[in-house]
């Protein structure tokens, strides 16, 4: 294999992986520990499989202050044959260490440069009011950037829990749980059990409180399951997708919920029909959302007659849950990260220097 087939392949991991390049940054990490202490033998995966996540999430918990939540296994997968597998990052190394750490330097470079990308999806949240946002735009600020598209289905998902929460909110939208009458005698006996799990009690055995949607978490797991769930009986699974019959089929067996949302880019009115009238779909899908409802929706909360009560709550929503996702990354630090390592100082060779 040569140096140009190794960059391949990492250029591959890099234009896969997500926002915060969980795969590539343990590469680099690698290469760094191969370079400065040559405790590790780079043709023997057992040297460094496990050391390097944490060598990894060091770097992740400074720059992005998070993780990676995946499960072990699909993070091993950066060791497939099909991906960077110790063949690959020993020429790799090799490279690394006769210019200094240029690998190294070339994979945090492509790390910055995503994180300006996503910068300027934040500017649009910044420089843009009520008056003007305009959600397809913004939506597709991040499908039509190379380096985003892989994150589009989270940000399709921030996107939807910015609204569904400001409309809840809004609409002071109760939920109330309470216990038959002809079972006081039953609390009574699980009285334990009632105020722990249920939170009703035979002083209170009725409770109210405010409805909720909320998102399952904060991570870019390709493997994650439910996407928001509502603490009034409501699962709701987003999907960047045309929605399919098949895909449908596939949400509704990884959920285990009575009642799904399913929020998607689109599908054909037949299929709609279809899935909410054919026994077996009709019972546990209770609607359809299109991204033509999203931007009906958005347009009158920012824009229509409650655009005073809802439009600022849905924006500062939107904002407060990328800059969660995504943080942005101190430049000041990052910079002085660099430096430290002397990457500020290495010149990009021809094979390095090509970003395709």
């Amino acid at each position: 294999m040569t140096i140009s087939e190794a960059k391949q392949a990492l250029d591959k991991i890099i234009s896969k992986g997500r926002v915060h390049l969980y795969k590539p940054i343990q590469i680099a990490e690698i290469l760094y520990r191969d370079r400065i202490d040559g405790d590790i033998d780079l043709s023997d995966l057992s040297t460094y499989r496990n050391a390097s996540k944490r060598w990894r999430d060091i770097i992740c918990l400074r720059f992005l202050g998070r993780t990676s939540t995946s499960s072990a296994r699909y993070q091993d997968d950066v060791f497939n044959e099909n991906a960077v597998p110790p063949s690959v990052l020993e020429i790799l190394g090799a490279e690394n260490r006769k210019n200094n750490g240029v690998v190294e330097k070339y994979i945090y470079d492509r790390f910055e440069q995503r994180f300006s990308q996503m910068s300027s999806g934040l500017n649009y949240c910044i420089t843009h009011d009520k008056n003007s946002f305009q959600v397809i735009e913004f939506i597709n600020l991040f499908w039509n950037e190379p380096g985003l598209r892989r994150s589009v289905d989270k940000i399709y998902e921030i996107v939807v829990y910015a609204l569904f929460s400001a409309l809840i909110e809004c609409l002071k939208v109760k939920v109330t749980v309470e216990a038959g009458e002809e079972k006081q005698q039953l609390l009574e006996e699980f009285s334990d059990f009632a105020k722990r799990v249920i939170g009703l009690s035979k002083e209170h055995s009725k409770v109210t409180v405010n409805a909720r949607v909320n998102r399952v978490g904060v991570t870019n797991a390709a493997d994650r399951g439910l996407d928001m769930w509502a603490n009034f009986g409501m699962a709701i699974q987003i999907k960047h997708l045309s929605l399919t019959e098949e895909l449908a089929e596939n949400i509704v067996s990884s959920v285990s919920s009575d009642r799904i949302v399913i929020v998607c880019k689109n599908s054909e009115e037949k299929v709609i029909i279809s899935l909410l009238t054919q026994i077996g779909w009709k019972s546990k899908i209770q609607s359809i959302i299109t991204e033509n409802d999203l931007i009906l929706w958005y347009d009158k909360a920012l824009r229509g007659i409650f655009a005073e009560e809802i439009g600022n709550r849905v924006l500062s929503t939107l904002y407060d849950e990328i800059l969660l996702e995504f943080p942005a990354t101190n430049c000041d630090d990052f910079n002085a990260f660099k430096r430290d390592r002397g990457y500020d100082s290495i010149l990009l060779n021809e094979v390095w220097g090509n970003n395709n």
